[in-house]
């Protein structure tokens, strides 16, 4: 039975670029003319996505996917970690929820799904010519060894040598790759068969002789420095750049856009398409004081709606918000913001916090928190919208729901409830009307009321012209004029023709500084001693 080669990536420490590399590489030997497809056995991530057949999963290896130009699916990250505490996460098993679990029971627990985790990989290896593996964290938490399925128990179970990247911007990354192989046992260390020396800064030169010497002291070959590359593809949500700026990429850019950086913040990629736009400024917002004077601010996803409600509130920046609003801002709510947006929030069955809360009272509709989770696909058309949000109507939409509350409207024939208060205007509009691509029915999604939109559509600024159509709509009410469809790297209107350029210029950086001869050879010799 056929059997692919397989590859895998672990790195000294979180966020020393292991999702990134494993892109490029899936990139590169798709390109070379295999069938690759990418492979984490555990992904812990507020960013997700949902498979065609309506199963989750973490959106890194779905990046990846793309890169190797094939379609993502749940064999390649069968377990999925949301967290929803400190100490708490939803475990997803094969694009399902199975339960939340605190920390200690995940621990003890986890060794259960190493016969799933073996059977999701040798399916997909079944099926592909190069499996190209991501490890999590760092294979050195000896504390977290015991039963590992991530890391270097991925590797044994894969048969697949290793390579090492360590981040030299944050500076040691000569003791990071030299500390991390020591503490593994024997046969772990001749599993790694390369170092990459990642987001390198400055002339190659310098490092000869420190390269040279943990050649040695590892007694394993550097086979590449990789630079700091200037690529937009999504990154891990935890240790993101962009959530750690509040001014943004582009200070100078005419229009500004805060998304509010939530606590529990999810999918925060919903707005890589927005960022592309060279008019505007993008920008993740903490503290309110921060927030300015933004043409439109956005609420985005969270796993934790109600505790984040409560948030914005005890941090100021609900009102906030509403005094921007209320000075002009286009307010827009993601999944958990559009529910945040709404009248009333209630939880009876402790979904999330339990208990209810009023909502920011901008649309009128009610959320209840249910224990099944919506898992979809959705593809339709943006219905008639008035006022600023009137450009809009007509276009085409698509993206996925993930959610576990159900909204609904409390108005009929466009006029509110008597019970409620809602600012806006008296015309309040349905936001789109779409198929169900999962199972086939038609339904309605979102709301307009004035200068308030929201959505439970998560990818709604990647489908083709939309981010476009929003920057002209933001500029037009400033009394500025765009060229349509223009972004920093050439005129264009699709969103995934950017994308798929973008991979191929991460493809290009790393033929350019690994060696791919050597990490060929190193595929194909596999683990062995």
């Amino acid at each position: 039975m056929k059997h692919a080669k397989a590859i895998m990536i672990q790195g000294t420490m979180s966020g020393a670029g292991k999702s990134l590399l494993a892109a490029g590489l899936c990139r590169i030997f798709a390109q070379d003319g295999y069938k690759t497809a990418p492979f984490k056995s555990q992904n812990m991530a507020l960013n997700s996505f949902i498979t065609k057949e309506g199963l989750e999963m973490g959106r890194a290896q779905v990046v990846q996917a793309e890169a190797a130009g094939i379609e993502p699916e749940v064999r390649m990250n069968p377990i999925l970690l949301k967290p929803t505490t400190d100490t708490g996460s939803q475990v997803i098993v094969n694009g399902e929820v199975l339960r939340t679990m605190g920390a200690r029971s995940y621990f003890a627990y986890k060794k259960e799904l190493i016969p799933l985790v073996k059977n999701a990989y040798d399916s997909l290896a079944a099926d592909y010519d190069v499996i190209v593996i991501e490890g999590a964290g760092s294979p050195a938490e000896i504390n977290l060894k015991q039963d590992d399925i991530v890391n270097m128990g991925m590797a044994k179970m894969a048969g697949a040598p290793v390579l090492l990247a360590g981040d030299i911007d944050r500076g040691g990354v000569f003791a990071q790759l030299y500390g991390t192989k020591m503490l593994l046992p024997p046969d772990e260390q001749k599993m790694i068969k390369g170092l990459i020396i990642n987001k390198f800064r400055g002339d190659k030169s310098i490092l000869t002789p420190g390269i040279s010497m943990i050649e040695d002291l590892c007694g394993t070959r550097v086979v590449g420095v990789v630079p700091m590359m200037d690529v937009d593809i999504d990154e891990e949500d935890s240790i993101s750049e962009r959530l750690l700026n509040e001014r943004g990429q582009r200070i100078e850019a005419p229009v500004d856009v805060a998304v509010v950086r939530l606590p529990h913040i999810s999918n925060y990629t919903d707005f890589q398409a927005l960022a592309g736009s060279p008019y505007l400024n993008v920008r993740y917002v903490r503290r309110p004081e921060a927030l300015g004077k933004p043409d439109l601010i956005i609420l985005p996803g969270t796993k934790n709606t109600m505790g984040d409600l409560a948030w914005l509130r005890e941090s100021g920046m609900e009102g906030r918000i509403l005094r921007c609003h209320e000075n002009g801002a286009l307010l827009l709510g993601i999944c958990g913001g559009y529910q945040m947006l709404g009248l009333t929030l209630a939880d009876p069955d402790g979904v999330e916090n339990g208990g209810s809360m009023r909502g920011m009272g901008l649309l009128p509709m009610h959320t209840v928190f249910e224990g099944r989770k919506a898992r979809t696909r959705v593809t339709g058309q943006i219905g008639a919208l008035d006022g600023a949000f009137a450009p809009l109507s007509g276009r085409a939409a698509e993206g996925y729901e993930i959610h576990m509350g159900k909204s609904e409207a409390v108005f009929a024939n466009s006029v509110f409830s008597e019970t409620y208060s809602v600012s806006g205007s008296n015309s309040v509009s349905t936001l789109q009307t779409s198929t169900d691509t999962v199972s086939g029915e038609m339904k309605t999604d979102g709301m307009q009321n004035g200068t308030v939109m929201g959505t439970y559509v998560h990818g709604f600024f990647d489908a083709d012209g939309m981010a476009d159509a929003f920057a002209e709509l933001l500029a037009c009410r400033k009394g500025i004029s765009l060229t349509p469809g223009a972004r920093e790297n050439g005129t264009q209107s699709s969103y995934k023709a950017y994308k798929e350029r973008q991979y191929n210029i991460l493809a290009d950086t790393l033929r350019a500084h690994l060696d791919m001869d050597q990490i060929y050879r190193i595929l194909t010799e596999g683990p062995g001693c």
